[in-house]
């Protein structure tokens, strides 16, 4: 069969990370093409929480967080779960994890994440002048709650990063806690309230109406499963599942967590892993919710979303393949209904998606060394819609041969490799 032309930019990818790439390409004056295994936002990018969380700049991997995940392990309500079968393939991920939580790597970690989150924050409020995007993007305003006044004197560190990176917010009591949330437990009297929050009213809507909007202004959507990359002279060769193959002289991989999988084709090794996370989501009338509330002993999060409220975190450990454990989205409800007494929690539509994760919870943004007309664009674990349109910024710089708008030099696929 003889090949076809080679397309321009072809971006690997579906989800709002590459349907976000292919927007900023579009604005450089590149043809592009979205090549999607299944459907628009058919992984993450349909079950995420929907929160804009541009404050969160401060690295999960810190001073420690190792010795507190036995306790996590340990609680069958906890904020981390990892399957058995599973374990032995994780020994390498944990021990970057655990040399990222050093304190000279957390620092650095925290300054990079804070540039980027400002990059991000800017790339939304250019993204909310498109009219055929602004309605999806809400300010609900953030409740940060705690337990005890000793866990939320321990946050009170990450508190002052984020207020000396610009972010503004303040503490507020057990009357005031009452009064921006009604029907929360009585144990809340700690909390912090970000009137600025910000978020989107249904994640899977949302990145379908930016595909639609590329569609619109001149890109193409094409259904198939890319199984491997070549390097060619002119850029590279996208083979797929059915045995065809797509000729491009740019590719960009952002198919999240599957996108380990296209780097090691090229002969590259991406340490990344895969976070399990789980959700329910219940009718809107199962709680008067008015705002996204971050429970933040407990690793969850109940944001209120277009149709319903979305109930979800914490995270699971057990790669691609094994079955999901629904069991996870079970526990959390439980945990919403203790904090919430009034939930019902009947009703709901349970989720599990990959959060495609680096050991130092920052992306992947890079040009790969084998083919360098392939860019990387994953890794973004929690934060892949926060942080998307400053990802598709950055993609559309490197592909363009300009300057980044920040430095990637800690954003590289092969940080951890000692080169």
């Amino acid at each position: 069969m003889k090949d076809e032309p080679a397309l321009d930019a072809v971006v690997i990818g579906g989800g709002i990370i590459g349907c976000m790439a292919g927007r900023y390409l579009l604005a450089a004056g590149r043809t592009v093409t979205i090549l999607e295994r299944s459907a628009i936002a058919a992984g993450s990018s349909a079950g995420n929480a929907g929160i804009l969380a541009f404050p969160e700049i401060v690295p999960i991997p810190s001073p420690g967080i190792i010795w507190k995940a036995p306790g996590w392990l340990l609680d069958p309500l906890g904020p981390l779960s990892i399957r058995p079968s599973y374990a032995p393939r994780l020994a390498p991920w944990f021990w970057h994890f655990w040399r990222a939580s050093a304190r000279v790597n957390f620092e650095r970690g925290h300054q990079v994440q804070a540039e980027l989150m400002r990059l991000a924050e800017a790339e939304y409020a250019m993204i909310r002048k498109d009219a055929r995007l602004t309605s999806f993007i809400v300010n609900t305003g953030t409740l940060d709650l705690y337990d005890t006044e000793q866990s939320f004197r321990a946050a009170a560190p990450g508190w002052v990063k984020k207020r000396e990176a610009g972010f503004d917010f303040h503490r507020v009591g057990r009357s005031e806690i009452e009064a921006l949330q009604p029907g929360l437990a009585p144990c809340f009297e700690h909390a912090i309230y970000s009137e600025d929050g910000l978020q989107v009213s249904d994640p899977a809507d949302f990145t379908r109406a930016v595909a639609d909007s590329l569609m619109q202004d001149g890109a193409t959507l094409r259904i198939g499963e890319a199984s491997a990359i070549e390097p060619t002279e002119a850029g590279a060769r996208i083979r797929l599942a059915d045995g065809r193959s797509i000729a491009a002289r740019t590719v960009i991989v952002a198919c999240g967590a599957w996108s380990k999988r296209l780097a090691g084709s090229l002969g590259e090794t991406v340490l990344l892993d895969t976070e399990r996370g789980y959700n329910t989501t219940l009718p809107a009338s199962a709680f008067p919710l008015q705002r996204q509330l971050y429970f933040n002993d407990h690793s969850f999060v109940a944001t209120p979303l277009r149709d319903g409220i979305r109930v979800g975190g914490a995270v699971e450990f057990g790669g691609l393949d094994l079955p999901a454990n629904f069991k996870r989205a079970d526990m959390l409800l439980k945990l919403a209904k203790r904090f919430m007494p009034g939930l019902e929690t009947e009703g709901g539509r349970q989720w599990m998606g990959f959060r495609p994760s680096m050991p130092d919870c920052l992306p992947v943004i890079d040009r790969s060394k084998a083919a360098p007309n392939v860019l990387y664009a994953f890794g973004h674990g929690h934060l892949g819609l926060t942080q998307s349109a400053a990802t598709g910024r950055l993609i559309a710089e490197l592909a363009m041969q300009n300057k980044p708008s920040i430095n990637l030099e800690n954003l590289r696929f092969d940080r951890f490799s000692g080169r």
